[in-house]
């Protein structure tokens, strides 16, 4: 019983370090932004406040922790359209295996339109087109070590590009998520996600050719390597309200970026029946110069047949000067 008490003395500990370790603010010098797009329209409609939720496939994201209290077959796909019309796409899939644990896999595409090529010599264009995208694939296990305690892990590559480069790297993400059976259930979790490789661009984007004297010579720009954007997540959760028709859930996440200041995520979900759901948040309070804010969100689960369900989800976010975000999300239990 003593290993749920030390992993998360660990995920505490780290995250309190790092708080004091960051002195000055470090916005723009991490790799692969699209890390950091939340998932999940039901997550994204409470204020992105998920990490101590449990039995959700997009606990993925949030903490592959939570992924231990699935009990049947799980698949969702998550659209997002996101500012300056980019796309986010993410499926994924679980599977509960008995005396095994929760397996689980994912996949993340980000991409834009095709966008000229300008240059201070041509700043209408070149006549050649340029995008750029990223892409996430990873295996996930999650398991209960006790009645109330679970873990969960991420193993995942990640890729990104634009034009004629690429930086690859690889990272995992680790969670743990504990009940205590207090106001029906109250829940506390951690998780540390994109701890990983440095990334780097790579690719003839950086060769020149420099004419010295009457001689061309070869070149290779130097670019600089990236850290992954490390993140640290405390959560509680509580179900204020619970009974066989209606359900109150809130919850409320402190998360420690290495990449920004620190900031808190709340939200709030309404059920009746585990059917219809109406949910609110907000988003980055205490963040300097977000333009986050207000999340609304509404689903529901339909059960086609007896073994067969269907979820579907929406969410709003407020992104300030932005504009908004829409978020949709189907999923099925089988």
């Amino acid at each position: 019983m003593r290993i749920y008490k030390l992993l998360i003395l660990f995920f505490v500990s780290g995250a309190l370090l790092s708080l004091r370790a960051q002195s000055t603010l470090k916005t723009g010098t991490t790799a692969s932004q699209s890390l950091k797009i939340g998932v999940g329209a039901r997550a994204v409609g409470m204020g992105g406040a998920f990490t101590a939720s449990s039995g959700d496939i997009t606990s993925l994201y949030w903490n592959p922790a939570g992924i231990a209290g699935i009990n049947s077959n799980e698949a969702v796909f998550n659209h997002i359209n996101w500012v300056a019309d980019i796309g986010y796409d993410y499926v994924a899939a679980a599977t509960p295996v008995a005396g095994l644990g929760t397996l689980g896999a994912f996949v993340s595409v980000l991409s834009t339109d095709d966008m000229p090529v300008r240059t201070i010599e041509r700043p209408e264009g070149t006549g050649e087109n340029f995008n750029y995208g990223s892409f996430v694939a990873g295996l996930s296990y999650a398991r209960p070590l006790t009645d109330n305690f679970s873990v969960g892990f991420n193993f995942k590559y990640v890729n990104e590009k634009i034009w004629n480069m690429s930086a690859n790297g690889f990272a995992i993400d680790a969670g743990v998520l504990y009940r205590i059976p207090i106001l029906n259930e109250f829940r506390i979790a951690a998780s540390i996600s994109n701890f990983g490789t440095k990334m780097k661009l790579e690719g003839r984007d950086i060769l020149e050719i420099k004419q010295v004297g009457t001689n061309l010579i070869n070149t290779e720009v130097d670019l600089d390597e990236f850290d992954l954007p490390l993140m640290f997540r405390f959560g509680v959760s509580a179900d204020a309200i619970k009974s066989q028709t209606h359900r109150l859930t809130l919850e409320a996440d402190a998360i420690h970026p290495n990449d920004h200041t620190e900031y808190l995520n709340a939200g709030s979900e309404y059920s009746w029946n585990e059917t219809f759901f109406i949910r609110a948040g907000y988003k980055s309070l205490f963040e300097k110069d977000t333009e986050q804010g207000l999340t609304l969100g509404a689903g529901i689960n339909y059960r086609l047949i007896e073994a067969l369900k269907i979820k579907i989800d929406y969410a709003y976010e407020d992104f300030g000067r932005l504009k908004n975000v829409h978020y949709f999300s189907v999923g099925i239990n089988f």
